[in-house]
């Protein structure tokens, strides 16, 4: 059996710990020592161990529990239990090690500090050749793939998930990272609970050996100051996609009034339109779909600040959009330049957000004209500053009543749960890549299958899903497979791709589908699947379950869908494909233990 050795080096000093086993609560995973190591297990099975640490006694400090509600997410009630384990790195320091009931959690705390540099990082982990892992290249959009591979030895991408353009091997990846260092038993790498004067980090990789190296942060520090949480959470792939981690170690929300704040499904005209959102009229005919399909938001993208100068607008300027939209019951959403990454050619509006003041005036501004939330884009990257201005943006946008969607942005790491105005972040290689580039179109199927157990595990994924038409690239994944994608991917704005057309002409029933498509779950459950190849999740909505499978190969597949949590329905609708590319839909009497999917296909049952 393949080992995952996860390793923390801090001087070559080896730990002197208890020669009994620690747990967590629920007793799957445990820690011993062997010969100065800790040996990480889950349900007995040797899978992760931590090694050469220069601390004491390791010793149980507390039981620490989580139970919190969500305004969006996988989970509205989230709990989960840890017992905490603290040692002393010399005389101001300690590591803080929890055993969840699904993973491990740890940060370095220091106190006394003295203006001094922030803290070297010590944490590596090593991924012994020959174990499975789906990794991402590092870019500061956090847009790529997760291919599955045996190997370290990755030729570097051309940016963007594109192709190798030289022999050079990778060495810079990003979280998520999952692998399978046992068979049948996960492990995935990230971190959460990033705080002010805290930058995020990714990950450099010698070898097998994978360190953690924190972005840039010049800051000195006085006082107390401890890192983020690095998580690893460990189990079964249902463990891994249903697991609430990454916001169980997050700050709670200190918003005492979050009445304003509600998901909703959002059409969104960039992907078929890419300047429309400065033409009144492209506006227009976005809100009236909304209106038609009973969606809640309209997003009205990059350029708006220009409508006044398109002579077919008629003097019309975002001002004019914006009423329209609250006149016919959308909520308008308005996209805004970061200014912080691409900015020479890029789009705007840009620089109204970056200084305190201006700011303020901005989303005072929107407030006052009916604006509902904003998209923010084009971040450059992990480092302190552009940590600090999210969590600016965030505050901010909560005094205005704003929603936010980060966009070519770092990933989540817990916000969601200290912000719950954040419904959405992009940092996935989503949809809009049908625009750019030919080479989405043949893998997007395998990607999407890969997304449930990489990227969408650790928070909300604005992917922009189901196109039933095509964009610049065309899209061979079925239509059954693209609306499973609506369920499937969680986030708490689920922005619609396509254009009014195509979803008008669609059957009435999945119009029904769309308008009534749910942002927020109850439960989520793992049913089957397995990366790259399928996956089939089900999420609940009160008293209604939304199944979705999708198939990520090229070959039909049949799917298990073992259902049997659902103890008693009244109705189930199916809808899926045909051998012939076109809509089945039905209604079915009993709830099906698998279903045939066609080569890049999918399906949804709803089951009330």
């Amino acid at each position: 059996m393949k080992q995952l050795f996860l390793f923390f080096i801090i001087c070559g000093v080896a730990l002197t710990g208890n020669a009994q086993d620690i747990t967590s609560p629920n007793g799957r995973l445990s820690a011993r020592e062997i010969s100065g190591n800790l040996q990480i297990s889950y349900n007995g099975r040797d899978v992760l161990k931590l090694s050469d640490i220069e601390f004491g006694e390791l010793k149980f400090d507390r039981n620490v529990t989580a139970d919190y509600q969500m305004l969006s997410g996988k989970r509205l009630h989230c709990t989960n239990e840890a017992n905490e384990y603290t040692a002393s790195i010399g005389s101001d320091a300690r590591i803080v090690l929890r055993l969840y009931n699904d993973g491990i959690a740890f940060r370095y705390e220091y106190s006394n500090l003295k203006d001094s540099d922030v803290p070297a990082e010590h944490t590596a982990y090593i991924i012994p050749e020959g174990v499975k892992r789906w990794m991402m290249q590092w870019s500061d959009g956090y847009e790529g793939f997760y291919p599955l591979t045996t190997t370290a030895n990755v030729p570097a991408s051309s940016g963007f998930g594109g192709s190798s353009t030289s022999d050079r091997p990778n060495t810079h990846w990003a979280y998520p990272l999952l692998m399978e260092p046992a068979d049948g038993v996960f492990a995935l790498i990230t971190e959460a609970n990033i705080e002010r004067r805290q930058s995020a980090s990714s990950m450099f990789n010698e070898g097998e050996v994978f360190r953690v190296a924190p972005d840039q942060n010049d800051l000195k520090l006085t006082g107390d100051w401890h890192t983020p949480w690095r998580v690893v959470i460990i189990g079964s792939l249902a463990d891994v996609v249903e697991s609430t981690l990454v916001t169980d170690v997050s700050e709670p929300s200190q918003l005492s009034d979050v009445s304003w704040i509600n998901p909703g499904v959002v059409s969104w005209i960039y992907w078929a339109y890419n300047h429309g959102s400065n033409d009144y009229s492209i506006i227009k005919k976005y809100v009236d779909m909304a209106v038609q399909l009973k969606l809640p938001y309209v997003l009205i993208d990059a350029e708006w600040d220009e409508m006044d100068k398109l002579p077919s607008n008629e003097g019309k300027t975002i001002v004019d959009a914006v009423a329209y939209a609250n006149a016919h019951g959308v909520k308008p959403i308005i996209w805004y330049n970061s200014t912080t990454g691409w900015i020479n050619g890029a789009p705007g509006p840009k620089y109204r957000l970056n200084k305190l003041e201006d700011r303020e005036k901005e989303f005072a501004w929107c407030d006052s004209i009916g604006v509902a939330g904003v998209k923010i884009d084009f971040f450059s990257g992990d480092n302190l500053m552009n940590m600090d201005y999210c969590l600016d943006l965030l505050e901010s946008a909560a005094r205005h009543h704003l929603l936010v969607n980060f966009h070519g942005a770092t990933i989540p790491r817990g916000w969601q749960r200290t912000y719950p105005n954040l419904l959405s972040t992009e940092g996935v290689y989503g949809a809009e890549w049908y625009n750019n580039v030919p080479h989405f179109t043949q893998k997007a199927a395998c990607h999407n299958a890969t997304l449930p157990f990489t990227r969408n595990v650790i928070g909300p994924m604005d992917y922009t899903p189901c196109a039933f038409s095509d964009s610049q690239h065309p899209h061979i994944t079925s239509l059954a497979h693209e609306l499973a994608l609506t369920v499937l991917f969680e986030s708490g704005l689920q922005h619609l791709a396509d254009r009014p057309e195509s979803f008008l002409a669609q059957p009435q029933e999945v119009q029904t589908f769309l308008g009534q498509l749910p942002t927020v779950w109850d439960e989520t459950r793992y049913v089957s699947g397995y990366p790259g190849e399928s996956a089939v999740l089900a999420r609940r909505s009160g008293t209604t379950w939304y199944v979705a499978g999708i198939n990520g190969k090229d070959e039909s597949q049949t799917l298990t869908t073992d259902l049997s949590f659902i103890t008693t329905h009244s109705t189930v609708q199916l809808f899926a494909d045909n051998a012939s590319g076109q809509w089945q839909i039905s209604n079915i009497d009993q709830l099906p233990s698998q279903l045939r999917c066609e080569p890049r296909g999918g399906f949804v049952l709803v089951v009330k």
